[in-house]
């Protein structure tokens, strides 16, 4: 087996180890998730201590370890924490692309490819400000979830097939139901909301910033109460939003 690889990776997740090292988990694009040792990254005068922070994207050379692959060198693409750091709100909303991410990807060293994409075309877009960080994170929680196998419902009935567009919703269910299958405790958010989660599943941004507030809080509440009913976890940095 060769003993280096090198990938492209987000980094997602740290957390120190000893005095001077980091364990760096990354989101990669041909190795899935990969958790890795970052050997004296603590220290002041680090080769590659700023390259591998959260929001980091680089090119990374790993050398195969025993429990742990080490990071043996690092370039950096996009430092996408410099621009959404300085901002709440910005940065709130890509903790929770991150976490998301972590918690989704479960298997070390299968490769995921849509969802390495997913991120970072969500973290580029936070980064440049391209659109609201709220409806960010929504499109991204809806699509996460639709590649992982949990597309939510926004037309047809979810449990019947039957036409839409109906009024009633349910997350156990998996979006809009039909009268007939509405089950008890179902919602009934507006006609708006729904039709702005079928914009941001389908990646139709047109209008959608222009979304009145109220429209858009209740756009990104369904997502994510869709996304962690099938996570089955809290999102926590959610609670900051």
């Amino acid at each position: 087996m060769v003993k280096t690889y090198r990938d492209e990776g987000i980094v997602v997740r740290t957390h120190k180890l000893g005095e001077h090292d980091r364990i760096i988990t990354l989101l990669t694009k041909n190795h899935g998730k990969v958790r890795a040792v970052a050997k004296g990254v603590r220290r002041t005068k680090s080769r590659f201590g700023a390259k591998m922070e959260p929001f980091s994207h680089a090119d990374i050379l790993f050398y195969r370890g025993r429990t742990l692959d080490v990071v043996t060198q690092v370039e950096s693409i996009h430092a996408y924490g410099a621009e959404i750091a300085w901002d709440f709100d910005r940065y709130t909303c890509g903790a929770v692309l991150l976490e998301t991410a972590d918690k989704l990807v479960l298997e070390e060293g299968i490769p995921d490819t849509a969802q390495y994409r997913l991120l970072h075309g969500a973290l580029h877009s936070l980064a440049n400000n391209e659109h609201r960080p709220e409806l960010i994170v929504a499109a991204y929680l809806l699509r996460a979830m639709a590649i992982a196998g949990f597309e939510l419902s926004t037309r047809d009935c979810a449990s019947c097939g039957a036409d839409g567009p109906h009024d009633a919703f349910s997350i156990p269910a998996g979006g809009t139901v039909c009268m007939a299958c509405r089950p008890p405790g179902s919602a009934a958010p507006s006609r708006a909301a729904i039709g702005l989660l079928d914009s941001l599943l389908a990646g139709d941004w047109d209008g959608a910033d222009e979304q009145t507030e109220g429209t858009r809080h209740e756009t990104k509440s369904l997502a994510s109460a869709h996304a962690q009913w099938h996570l089955e976890h809290r999102i926590k940095s959610l609670s900051h939003i």
